[in-house]
């Protein structure tokens, strides 16, 4: 019998299901259903939730195991569901053990905050063969408003330099291409370790002792921690990709104080610069919120006027969700839930605008990319392109010769990389 593993939410669950379904396979489980849950908003656990029960409905006879952040946060609320068989908490579902005694207690969360330590899990598998995430740390040491996921990982804790190039080696040994460093908070990293190695500085020795990786990519990255070593890679280090996702959240100074992140608006704006002063063709992408307590109609014009401003292009919108247990639920003024979502949908509108010029202005230039299906790949800075001809893994220089949709098309003009 097959196990099938559900993943809501950040590219940090979706790692960390390739974990899980090792452990699966490797206790023994079979005929199993595991949702990685994602508590980042309200609405991500109604989904979930509602997911669980159709699969119980569909798969009378399958175990049902629920996990992720909504499970740690709460793991009552899904000990009390019918239709689950297990709860396990956010450590719990990285160990073995865990799955071989499934027969005892109906939950396993601990305290999500006593842990001091984040383990670096090897993944035997991906989809596609061609890019691979590598977590370098767990956990958050920031508390934003509007936000449950500290309670959820707990507090900032890092993997070793030497243990994360090692896994790197492995992975570029079984073939991947491209590696995504990923975690909660990645622009902390090692603030916990020995010496107190950067992002950057851990960036630079992974491409320094394994040169035979083609591609390093960061996740989301908070713009007022940025390294400077990360600055010089962008500079000077051709395999490091020039996409930078920002934990944007807003572009008007009073919700950023209101949400308690670490920047404002002109910070955004000198790191996009200083970027593109070294690197010309680096694109950013960003997550936004439409519609936190109190914003008004100016403070979301100046959102959304940051978008075109900066050219901003991989978007990740959300409309604002009361999040039960965090201080921006109990702000007076909530926006409508209504107004959220036209706003929501007016910043997806300014940022298909944004980049459908940046598609168009990619076109008649020559692109490196990187082959990860019979009919698509992804270019430097993450645009898709629609390419026929290549092996899946390979690394090719092409001719852009047009836009499809949300995509790039191309000529097949060259050998592989």
């Amino acid at each position: 019998m097959q196990n099938q593993i559900v993943t809501f939410g950040c590219r940090l669950n979706i790692y960390e299901s390739e974990v899980i379904r090792d452990n699966l396979a490797r206790s023994g489980v079979e005929n199993a259903i595991v949702f990685n849950t994602c508590a980042v908003t309200s609405e991500a656990e109604r989904q979930a939730r509602q997911a669980i029960r159709k699969a119980r409905r569909e798969n009378p006879d399958k175990q049902i195991i629920v996990t992720g952040c909504a499970a740690q946060i709460n793991p009552q609320k899904y000990s009390d569901m019918p239709e689950v068989d297990n709860v396990l908490g956010n450590q719990e579902k990285l160990e073995k053990a865990s799955y071989l005694n499934l027969d005892g207690e109906k939950s396993k969360v601990n305290d999500i905050m006593e842990l001091q330590e984040t383990a670096l899990h090897m993944v035997d598998s991906y989809d596609g063969k061609t890019r691979a995430f590598l977590q370098i740390q767990n956990g958050c040491n920031h508390r934003c408003t509007f936000c449950i996921i500290p309670f959820g990982r707990g507090n900032n804790r890092s993997v070793p330099v030497g243990d994360i190039i090692s896994h790197a080696k492995q992975l570029v040994e079984r073939g991947f291409r491209e590696i995504v460093l990923t975690g909660v908070d990645i622009t902390d990293y090692g603030l916990d370790l020995p010496g107190r190695p950067t992002l950057g500085n851990l960036a630079k020795r992974m491409l320094k002792m394994i040169p035979d990786l083609a591609r390093l990519r960061l996740s989301s990255i908070d713009p007022k921690e940025v390294d400077d070593e990360v600055f010089e890679l962008l500079a000077n280090e051709k395999r490091f990709m020039p996409h930078l996702h920002i934990s944007l959240q807003a572009g008007d100074d009073m919700i950023l104080k209101r949400m308690k992140r670490r920047h404002l608006r002109a910070d955004v704006v000198d790191f996009v610069a200083r970027a593109r002063s070294l690197r010309e063709d680096v694109v950013f992408g960003a997550d936004i919120i439409a519609g936190f307590p109190t914003e008004t109609d100016d403070m979301f014009e100046n959102t959304k006027n940051l978008i075109s401003e900066l050219g901003l292009t991989h978007l990740h919108i959300f409309p604002y969700s009361e999040r039960e247990g965090t201080p921006a639920a109990k702000i007076p003024n909530q926006v409508p839930k209504k107004i959220r979502k036209e706003r929501a949908a007016i910043l997806r509108a300014e940022g298909e605008i944004q980049m459908q010029r940046l598609l168009e202005s990619r076109v008649g230039k020559t692109e490196k990319v990187l082959i990860e299906s019979e009919n698509k790949g992804h270019t430097e800075q993450f645009l898709p392109v629609q390419i026929s001809g290549y092996e899946v893994g390979e690394i090719v220089e092409l001719e852009i010769s047009g836009t499809h949709e949300t995509s790039l098309r191309a000529n097949r003009v060259s050998v592989a990389i």
